[in-house]
Order: C-alpha cells, then structure tokens, then sequence
C-alpha cells in the first residue's frame, strides 16, 4: 500500500487539502461525533446553536484525527523506528492511542509538572512516557533531540499538512450533519483544527463562515494576523492549557489568512460561564480549552446582534483536571455577568451591615467577608447577584454612593478575583473578646437578611464570611463582641431557627483569625 504522505508536500493548496481530507483514514479508529442541539441557550440567544461532541471521541478530543492521519501515513522504516512528541495532553493521548493501533512504539515527552491523570492516560493509550522539562518547550526541544539521536518521527501537534487533513474530516462531518449551518465556530490554539476546518468547508460551500475563537490569555493567531506573519506571544496564559500555544503554526497560519471569515478573543471567566453553560444544556464537563468556542459564540453573537441563524460550535476536548472545577464554578457567575463583587467602606458600629443590606434592595448577595479592622470603618468584600447584567451593576454602586458608602468595582480585577477575595481578614488589630459560630441556613431570598435582622443589630460582628455555592444550604461563619455580663444571646440563636454550633475552639481560627483575647465558654481568657 503506497504511504498517504507520499501525496502530501510541506504545504497544499485549498483543492489537494480536500483530497487528502477525503482520503484521510481517520475512522479506523475515530469516531463519527454527534452534533446536538442546546435547547437551553438556542432559546436564551434565539438561535439555533449546535454543539459538535468532540468529547466523546476515545480519546476525549479532536486531537486523535490528525495524530492518527500522520502516523497512518509513515513509510515502513519509520513505521519501524518508532514515533514521538512532546505534549502534556490532548495531542498525546491521541499519539499514543494511534501508534497503539498500528502496532508501533511511541515515546511521549512530557513536562515534570503535568498532573498524574494526564500520564496515566497516556501510558493507559500504550505510550511510553518521559518525563523532562519545566514546561512543553523544553520538552518539546529534547523530543526533537531525541528524534535525530534514536531516528524517531516526531509527530507536531498542529503545524503538519497531514494533521491538518485528519482535523478536517471534523469540517466533513458538519457538512454531512448539517448542511444550512450559517457560522461554525472553531477554537485556536496553534491552529489545526481551525485551519483543516476552514480549508474543508470553504472548498464545498464557501458561504458558512468560519470565526475562530482565542483565549486572551494565548491569542497567537490574533498576534499574526496583526503583524502579518506569525510571531511569539511573550506569555501564554494556562488556565485555558489545550490552546496554550505562544506561536502559531506556519502552515495554518497561511490556511486562516486565506479562509477565515472572522476571529474573536475571550477572557477565563467566559469560558468558566461556557463550561457551565455546556453542563447544563447537555450534560457535558469540557476542559477551559473545550469550551472555548461556545464562550466566543456567544460574545459574537451579542456582538453582532445575530438572530435567527444556525450556529455550530466545536466541544473540542473533556480532558479536565477535576480539582480545576472549583475554580470554574467561582468564576462561571462572573463571566456571564450573574455577579457583581465590591469593596464597600461601612462604619464600624452595630446594625451597619443590615443597614448596608437594606440599600441593596432585596437583591440576593452571594459572598461576604469581613474582619473588624479599627473602630471607625470596616471594608467588607461584597458579591451581589445580577439578573440585569453591566447595566444592574452600574446601577447598584450608584444606588450605594449616594447611600454615602465608598465602593470599589472589583468585578474586572484579576487580582481580587484570584487572591483578595480569599485573603480579607487576619487577626484584629485591638483585644477582642468575641464568639465564634458556623451556621446554616436555607438558601432563599431573604435568608441572610433574617440572619442580620435577628442578631445584627444587637451584637456587634466582628468577622462575617458567607459564600453562595449554589446549594440548597447556604453556611456562614460569624463571630461576635460579647461581654462576660452580655445576656439573651443563646436565646436569640435559637430564634433564629438555622443550625448553628461554637466553633471557638477551631484550632484554624484560633492560630490564623483569632485575637490575642478570645472566648471559650462564654469568658474572655487570654489565647
């Protein structure tokens, strides 16, 4: 059998590209991936949005068509030589799995701190791993090492005429699967999937439109088109890791120049919004990289005002670090505009947080945290929910200026997002005999309120911290100023009606919150 490359020079033009797409032999071990409606945010952005389940491929992404394409490809001797990469992911499940299934060794050159599961995978696909590097371009650069010393082929991760052919059966499959599609959306990394999809769909019906869709964070295909060729990004971001790429390919490069319709840029929290949006439309966790395309969808679509069209995006991989979703379930309410957080300056005397809670007007508050400071003003690290978006939020810190607060607009600060909002407090700066208890409370309007209402005003509260975490039970952590001779505290708790216990023996709060005077037993003694 004549090897596939054979017919594939360093680079093709858009009629040879749609040969070796069809030629490609990607469903030996490949998927055919269903394209599915979401019900959900096709009536929210009054569209109909299509979602192509890359995710289900065995490998869990698109990445295992153009590994599979190359390796499929290569001549006896080198079939016999072995192949290997470099990637800390997606791209090395995929050669892996293939060089399994064609009966050939494969060496996978990953970073030292690539996460188990990651490995796991790959040696679980039959690739043989080696751990070396900080990060992928070292391992990249000792992959190619170790291909001219051990006569390896290294198999690259997008910039490949044969990769970017096995990508584009993905273009093939859309078309087959819907042929009214008016804009794919496709994500960017170093640009194979973008450009085998471009190439394809552009040479069978040039009217689609194809929008690639880059994190801000890695927009190297942004930075070429603007400089006219490709360049180095001098950071890439890695919270979005599968598009992690500081220079786009050459090779695709020149494909997007010629074939892309459009190019968008997204931050974290709206691919954090995409992700639960993915969940819950189809039931789909994707990894950052996965949902990238369906969070650019949506900027575009508000962007463009676009209505009435039919709009398919690439869910282009699921291979997400699990601990990774805490930090997507903080940020999805930020990205789709659902909250607003604040630093609001309020007096530091009894009653101010209800009174703080009465000029928000009912509006449901999902965190909040506080330590006292001084005795005059304590700053408090508010998030307030919003159903109204940017307008709602402009509108509640006016409503609060003229309620003669100070208040800062956190929600667009990276810093505050990331680190402040889980550091506000520390130990007060005065001797403090005060009370600490957790307590739980139904999540529903009005809730925290209550909680203000009933003791609030009474006692003053010296550390607060509540969170929203979308449960049906919502916890706080509140400590209080009570004297040895303060009465009627007890039974104000149990007024209250939530489950409440004394934490004041918390040896965390103890060593890292708790002043040099604390309670226990209702006495003050010295900690």
């Amino acid at each position: 059998m004549l090897e596939y490359q054979q017919f594939l020079p360093s680079s093709l033009d858009g009629a040879e590209y749609l040969r070796a797409v069809l030629r490609a032999p990607v469903y030996e071990i490949a998927q055919v991936t269903p394209l599915q409606k979401m019900e959900k945010i096709s009536t929210r952005f009054d569209n109909i949005i299509l979602v192509k389940r890359e995710d289900q491929q065995p490998v869990h992404s698109f990445k295992l068509r153009g590994a599979y394409t190359m390796i499929f490809g290569l001549n006896e001797k080198q079939k016999m030589q072995g192949v290997i990469t470099a990637s800390a992911g997606n791209h090395a499940q995929g050669v892996a799995l293939s060089a399994s299934r064609l009966n050939i060794k494969s060496l996978i050159v990953m970073p030292l701190p690539t996460s188990e599961i990651k490995v796991d995978a790959v040696r679980s696909f039959g690739g043989k791993v080696y751990m070396y590097g900080a990060n992928f371009d070292e391992a990249k650069a000792k992959a190619i090492e170790l291909a001219e010393q051990k006569g390896y082929t290294f198999i690259p991760p997008f910039d490949h005429p044969a990769v970017i052919a096995g990508q584009g059966t993905l273009g093939l499959e859309l078309l087959q699967q819907d042929a009214h599609l008016d804009r794919v959306f496709v994500p960017v990394g170093g640009g194979g999937l973008v450009a085998g999809i471009a190439v394809l769909i552009k040479q069978l019906m040039p009217q689609i439109k194809i929008i690639a869709v880059e994190s801000e964070d890695s927009a190297c295909l942004k930075a070429a088109l603007n400089a006219g060729e490709p360049v180095d990004l001098l950071r890439v971001g890695l919270f979005a890791e599968g598009v992690a790429v500081k220079r786009i390919g050459s090779e695709t490069f020149r494909i997007c120049k010629e074939y892309l319709d459009d190019i968008i840029t997204v931050d974290s929290d709206a691919i954090c919004a995409a992700m639960k949006d993915l969940f819950e439309d189809v039931r789909a966790v994707a990894e950052p990289s996965g949902a990238l395309a369906l969070a650019g969808m949506k900027k575009y679509i508000q962007q463009e005002d676009i209505k009435g069209e039919r709009l398919a995006h690439i869910l282009s991989g699921a291979n997400v670090n699990f601990h990774a979703l805490r930090y997507v379930s903080e940020r999805c309410e930020l990205g789709e505009q659902r909250e607003a957080l604040l630093a609001v300056t309020i007096p530091e005397q009894k009653g101010s947080f209800l009174k703080f809670c009465h000029t928000l007007g009912g509006r449901s508050v999902t965190e909040f945290n506080y330590r006292y400071a001084d005795a005059d003003n304590a700053c408090i690290f508010v998030g307030v929910c919003l159903t109204h978006g940017l307008e709602e939020r402009m509108e509640i810190i006016t409503q609060l200026v003229q309620g003669g607060y100070q208040v800062v607009d956190l929600s667009d600060d990276e810093m505050a997002k990331l680190h402040i909002r889980y550091m506000v407090g520390g130990r007060p700066l005065k001797l403090l005999c005060e009370r600490l208890f957790s307590f739980e409370f139904p999540e529903a309007p009005g809730a925290l309120l209550k909680f203000l209402q009933t003791l609030g005003p009474y006692w003053n509260i010296s550390l607060f911290h509540y969170r929203s975490h979308g449960t049906d039970y919502g916890r706080v952590l509140a400590a209080f100023e009570i004297n040895d001779n303060e009465q009627g505290f007890e039974s104000h708790l149990t007024a209250l009606g939530y489950d409440f216990h004394d934490e004041g023996n918390n040896p965390a709060f103890r060593f890292f919150l708790a002043g040099r005077v604390s309670s226990h037993n209702n006495k003050c003694q010295k900690a």
